[in-house]
């Protein structure tokens, strides 16, 4: 039975991949096109110095090397594979691919947190990852190979990082990790991306909005609220919520760009639901 402090825990950490879905609609209709490194880089700097400036304290009682390692798997890392893989492939796909990330967090916490993973877990996790497919996954859908390796390796980075996150347990406010994890990651992408990409076009209204919302509410406001959750809830159950990702991202496609919903949409919609419902009640 999950007590209603339980519910508030989840409903706040659902909001994150509520958030995160609306990525691949930002990306491709309001940012400019082919600077996955740049979009990346302004949307957690800016964000993570912002931060600082309110919650400045140099981190104690923390490895730094830990915080580094934290900020490259958690932001630096999984944000420059999250973009391209929203950049080269269709939402949906992207989507779908980052599904896997409940499941690799069973897998990692075994030999991280000493916890076996579960027949139920691993059914759980395993029909999200089919209900996200029969959601976003249509044979007009375009596979691209960097596209693909990149939101499988996003996955990869996200749920490691997540693992140790809730294994070494930060010993410091939720607001000052949060933003040193931002800045850090920012700035090892900065260089990539002042190097490989070509410099930003003059910036439209759009474009502005589009780093705005990125940076302040899929950023700033949902890392925040996803380190809480790490924190709060069993491992499972937190990772299962990264399933609502590909829901939204579908959902705002439909309410959007136009795009028709079929019987096998719905039936995907259902099985993602049904598993995240599930998923609370993993524990781990």
């Amino acid at each position: 039975m999950i007590n209603r402090a339980s519910l508030f825990d989840i409903a706040l950490t659902a909001f994150a991949p509520l958030v995160w879905g609306s990525t691949y609609l930002v990306a491709t209709q309001f940012l400019p096109a082919d600077r996955p490194l740049t979009a990346a880089v302004l949307r957690c700097l800016p964000a993570g110095l912002a931060m600082l400036v309110v919650y400045w304290r140099l981190p104690d009682g923390f490895s730094l090397l830990r915080m580094v390692v934290l900020a490259i798997l958690n932001i630096g890392l999984f944000q420059a594979l999250l973009f391209v893989g929203a950049y080269r492939l269709p939402g949906g796909v992207a989507a779908t691919l980052g599904a896997v990330q409940p499941l690799l967090v069973l897998f990692l916490a075994w030999p991280l947190l000493g916890v076996v993973p579960s027949l139920r877990g691993m059914l759980v996790a395993s029909a999200g990852i089919a209900g996200v497919g029969l959601l976003v996954l249509t044979p007009a859908a375009r596979l691209d190979d960097v596209g693909i390796l990149a939101s499988l390796g996003g996955a990869a980075c996200m749920a490691l990082g997540f693992v140790l996150t809730k294994r070494w347990a930060p010993p410091m406010p939720l607001m000052q990790f949060t933003a040193w994890q931002l800045t850090i990651g920012g700035l090892m992408l900065m260089p990539l991306a002042l190097l490989t990409e070509p410099p930003l076009p003059s910036l439209t209204v759009l474009n502005l909005a589009g780093y705005a919302y990125l940076g302040v509410v899929g950023t700033g406001v949902a890392y925040a609220l996803w380190f809480r959750g790490v924190h709060r809830l069993p491992a499972a159950a937190a990772a299962s919520l990264g399933l609502l990702s590909p829901v939204s991202a579908t959902v705002l496609g439909w309410l959007v760009l136009g795009q028709r919903l079929t019987i096998g949409q719905s039936v995907g919609v259902a099985v993602v639901l049904a598993s995240v419902w599930l998923g609370q009640r993993q524990k781990m």
